[in-house]
């Protein structure tokens, strides 16, 4: 990274770096060094709007925080470039292969042509001398075209073998790209992406009904308050896995943002939705946070759940707007309980056109 300024400029950006990191209590991870070295240098002027808004409020930047906005903005730039770069080594395997193929092609019609000479050559009365003198020449040639043949074949081999490891790292990129980096669910991205398919799915005639799930945990402020923000962190790794752990098949949990989770359930009417809400509070529930340095067990983490069914050709934005409102119904009325969101009088009145 700092390769790509001055040594001068580098210096500086990194103690600023640094220093941020200290100064708000971050974890010395790459992705918060990365943050604030960009940040310093100006580089991505999205990125600093967004973190000068946030200063702005004098809200303390936290590892969520700026795991979010590096996310947001830095993440994604990395993951393109990797594409690209992909892109450009498959491009160039393709041109030196079809420049090989060209070669060995353009050798064959050689090879065609010399053996079609031999063939006129040998219809006439030659000398042993001349017959083997033709033979030779032949031979040579053949032995050129071998040579062709096996060049051609390693540069396959090798190409193959480029081609596979690309396909693999444009897959860890891809998978990156739909992956929240602290908990290692699915992000907002493929989540967005994940409902979008369902609900079109269930728009079709023998379409299949859904539920969406979205769920706080209860006074996440506090853990960070009272224990900082690395409890805070552990905190959304236990609720994260206790989540993966409760959904099977084609479900879809996912980081929603903050401390907000969603979780799409393919095929699944209200009551069992319900059952499936109520499995995931309770095994939350059991969830302690403990120091890990004498095992005191410092808090309880409960969640609150809002539950809306999918109707059909309701906007996405309506569905979730009602499960947002049952889960704000079940943090108002005491919180660790499971709310149902009714079906709006607007659900079916998506715009045509």
């Amino acid at each position: 990274m700092s390769s790509f300024y001055p040594p001068d400029k580098a210096k500086d950006f990194s103690e600023f770096a640094l220093g941020r990191i200290r100064e708000n209590g971050l974890l010395p991870s790459p992705e918060n060094y990365e943050l604030w070295f960009i940040y310093r240098a100006g580089a991505n002027p999205a990125m600093n709007k967004a973190l000068d808004e946030m200063l702005a409020k004098e809200i303390k930047p936290t590892n969520e925080i700026c795991l979010s906005i590096f996310d947001q903005f830095l993440r994604a730039n990395r993951e393109d470039e990797r594409v690209r770069s992909a892109g450009d080594q498959i491009k160039k395997t393709i041109e030196e292969v079809n420049t090989a193929v060209g070669s060995v092609r353009e050798f064959a019609t050689e090879y065609h042509d010399t053996l079609e000479d031999v063939h006129d050559k040998l219809k006439e009365d030659k000398t042993k001398e001349e017959v083997t003198k033709i033979l030779g020449h032949v031979l040579a040639d053949t032995r050129a075209m071998l040579d062709q043949n096996e060049h051609l074949e390693v540069l396959l081999k090798e190409s193959a073998t480029t081609m596979e490891k690309l396909h693999r790292d444009l897959e860890i990129a891809r998978k990156e790209a739909l992956t929240d980096a602290l908990t290692g669910l699915s992000n907002r991205k493929a989540f967005d992406q994940e409902i979008d398919k369902i609900a079109k799915a269930a728009c079709t005639a023998d379409g299949e009904v859904f539920t969406l799930l979205l769920m706080d945990i209860d006074h996440f402020k506090s853990f960070n308050d009272s224990f900082g923000h690395q409890v805070g962190d552990q905190v959304l790794r236990l609720v994260a896995k206790a989540l993966k752990d409760g959904i099977k098949g084609r479900d879809v949990a996912a980081r929603y943002g903050g401390e907000e989770f969603a979780i799409i359930l393919p095929f699944t009417k209200m009551d069992s939705a319900l059952k499936v809400a109520e499995f995931l509070r309770l095994n939350v529930a059991k969830k302690e946070v403990v120091n890990r340095m004498n095992g005191e067990r410092l808090a309880r983490i409960t969640i609150s759940i809002g539950v809306a069914e999918y109707v059909k050709s309701e906007p996405i934005e309506n569905l979730i707007s009602r499960a947002d409102s049952a889960l704000y119904a079940a943090k108002h009325n005491g919180r660790n309980q499971v709310a149902v969101a009714p079906v709006s009088m607007n659900a079916g009145s998506r715009a045509s056109g």
